[in-house]
């Protein structure tokens, strides 16, 4: 996707969540990922978090999730392909029609917590979620873990990806994520987090928790809107990646 533009990322957050740092955080970001009111959110602040995204020209796009509220869409659910369909479809639909009352238009699709995380491993599920963006809108761009199934699904739909990386969790040899509640399993030190993403953009690789290097090419970095000082990091992830050369912008 950036092939003709060397060494740019997208920086995108996940927002519109309920923790408070949307506001600051923002202003860094290039892409935000809203939660579409099922793990978290409702129409109030789905309608804020748009208005606040079109104020910093940041580029918008949906963040739907296991109808898993308690769980904050992090439990892996035993849905069928009818129902996850239904499920995506439902709540990007309803961002869309948020974001339309704001002129804005949704430009990419990320799906949340355990979603996510079974879709980059699960080519039935990456595939249900695949063909639900595409019928909803065939201009989206899909994000997933880079060398994923969800990539995978989303190019066999007909959709542009997006491959991401995140600059703030770790990493397994396999270049999956560490589970959440696992040592090692989110990064908070700014002198680790900045390094670890130029490194992911310019060398294409990732250090795992294991010491194992890990080849990845990512178009776009992640900061999660629940980690703690996520504005803060998010402006030192900017900054860095601006001092090393990398130019920032949402996907294509």
């Amino acid at each position: 996707m950036f092939a003709d533009r060397p060494h740019s990322i997208d920086l995108n957050a996940d927002v519109g969540e309920g923790m408070g740092q949307d506001q600051d955080l923002l202003p860094f970001v290039t892409s935000a990922n809203v939660a579409c009111g099922i793990h978290a959110g409702d129409p109030r602040t789905m309608s804020q978090t748009v208005e606040l995204a079109r104020r910093h020209g940041v580029a918008v796009g949906a963040h739907p999730s296991y109808p898993d509220r308690a769980g904050f869409g992090r439990r892996p659910m035993a849905l069928t392909e009818g129902e996850i369909e239904g499920c995506v479809s439902i709540q990007v639909r309803a961002l869309a029609e948020i974001a339309a009352l704001y002129g804005v238009s949704l430009r990419h699709v990320k799906p949340h917590g355990a979603m996510y995380n079974v879709a980059a491993q699960d080519l039935v599920v990456a595939s249900a979620i695949a063909r639900a963006v595409a019928a909803l809108d065939p201009s989206l761009v899909l994000v997933g873990l880079a060398g994923s199934a969800l990539i995978e699904a989303g190019r066999q739909a007909g959709l542009r990806t997006a491959s991401e990386g995140f600059a703030d969790r770790g990493y397994r040899a396999d270049g999956s994520l560490v589970p959440r509640g696992e040592p090692g399993d989110v990064l908070h030190d700014p002198g680790v987090v900045v390094p670890r993403a130029v490194a992911m953009v310019q060398e294409g690789a990732v250090t795992a928790v294991d010491g194992t290097r890990v080849a990845l090419q990512v178009e776009t970095l992640c900061v999660h809107g629940d980690t703690r000082n996520a504005a803060a990091l998010a402006a030192r992830l900017k900054q860095g990646l601006l001092d090393a050369g990398i130019s920032l912008a949402p996907p294509a």
